[in-house]
């Protein structure tokens, strides 16, 4: 029979892992749906800048349900929002496994990109509150200091990550054996048994909270939060404007299969959220939370500046094999890029105010999808009209933008 003292620590512990599965779930099939979207209007011969075009509302429209999700969790509480966002995802799925390739091009362009427009809500929507609910949690099973809440939230966003490359093999794979539309129903029915369990048994009311009442009171974040946006909208940004379009047209224009660029994207994203996952044992925690963290987020932001700067210039000397560089060269970025990814997510919780983290946690994955709008923007016009190279300049820029935000960050609440 469990004692009085470690039944909330089970409860949390509970919560946190059905939290974690849920959004393990739906990341998924959110990392086989870019494969699926992408490598069909490829096919279809569409150009880079179009390719981009088709993401844009995907990730516009997560800026918005970041602030507006954050607010509704912290009035209608996290489980609502989860719920929401998976349901959503589902709805999305189905309108975009309605298209038809006879379609005029307007018509199917404008079509995807509205149904994509669906996924990018439900995407952020699911994030904020799963990553709100990590703070939940971690106080419910009375972690000990901010060490617990550090490694709670590497594992989270490590172990997502992992999962999304993943999904982006599973969308190769999908697409080969059943074709655009079936994998969708495929991936429908999936979201819909996560979903079932999602109701059945997380707590009705968790994160439940007073919530800002005036857009003033809403925006109105601490110095840490409004710091720590900037830079992940600087860190986002930079990976995203040679990630998203530049690095698997670019693959493929030097001799690469859809399965090959498919399986190097995966490998690279699960091998980033391994990294992610192990932050804890790279960065060294402080007895406040921040001393040591906030250093080490300028240390790594600035390391992974040298990283497109370095390969920039590499690439100018026109070696026989630019892709073998590149590949490297994105290894390397992926793992200090996923040092900082998981110190940044791990900030915001520990600048984040306890009444209404969610809403905190929202108004910074909003600036993160803003990050990926311009980054995914970039990268489709600097690739048509620079190559990749024009890419990595791009993402230089936005990384020092990164680097200097870090710089102004309060080493205490």
């Amino acid at each position: 029979m469990q004692s009085p003292a470690t039944a909330p620590k089970s409860a949390g512990l509970r919560n946190y892992a059905i939290v974690t599965a849920a959004y393990w779930g739906f990341t998924l099939t959110d990392g086989a749906l870019r494969m699926l979207v992408l490598f069909t209007f490829f096919k279809l011969g569409y150009s880079p800048f179009t390719l981009a075009f088709l993401f844009l509302l995907y990730e516009a429209a997560g800026i918005l349900a970041n602030m507006i999700g954050g607010w509704l969790a912290a009035r209608y509480g996290i489980k609502r929002m989860l719920v929401i966002g998976l349901t959503t995802q589902i709805l999305g799925f189905l309108t975009l496994s309605a298209m038809q390739p006879g379609w005029t091009s307007a018509f199917l362009v404008t079509w995807v990109v509205l149904a994509q427009g669906i996924c990018g809500v439900a995407k952020d929507l699911t994030k904020t509150a799963s990553k709100s609910a990590i703070k939940l949690t971690e106080a419910e099973a009375k972690g000990q200091g901010e060490g617990r809440l550090f490694k709670w939230v590497a594992w989270f966003t490590g172990s997502k990550n992992a999962m999304k490359g993943f999904g982006f093999f599973l969308g190769g794979v999908l697409l080969e054996a059943f074709g655009f539309s079936p994998a969708l129903w495929l991936m429908s029915g999936a979201l819909g048994l996560i979903l079932a369990g999602v109701v059945l048994s997380l707590p009705a009311l968790q994160g439940k909270a007073k919530a800002s009442k005036s857009a003033r009171e809403l925006f109105g974040k601490s110095r840490g939060v409004n710091l720590l946006a900037l830079a992940r909208i600087g860190l986002f940004g930079a990976r995203d404007v040679w990630f998203v379009v530049g690095v698997p047209v670019f693959l493929y224009a030097n001799g690469w299969t859809f399965p090959m660029v498919g399986a190097f994207l995966a490998l690279w994203t699960i091998g980033y959220g391994v990294v992610q996952a192990a932050a804890p044992a790279v960065v060294r925690r402080s007895p406040d939370g921040l001393s040591r963290e906030v250093p080490a987020a300028r240390l790594w932001s600035f390391l992974l500046l040298l990283v497109p700067a370095g390969l920039t210039a590499i690439l100018a000397l026109d070696l026989a094999r630019p892709d073998l560089v590149l590949v490297v060269g994105l290894c390397l970025f992926g793992m200090i890029f996923a040092v900082n990814s998981s110190v940044h997510s791990y900030l915001i919780l520990a600048y984040a105010g306890s009444e209404k983290a969610a809403e905190d946690v929202g108004f910074y994955y909003a600036a993160n999808a803003l990050g990926r709008f311009l980054g995914t923007l970039l990268s489709g016009l600097l690739y048509q009209f620079g190559g990749l190279t024009a890419c990595l300049i791009g993402s230089t820029v936005m990384l020092l933008t990164c680097w200097l935000a870090t710089q102004a960050l309060p080493r205490e609440r």
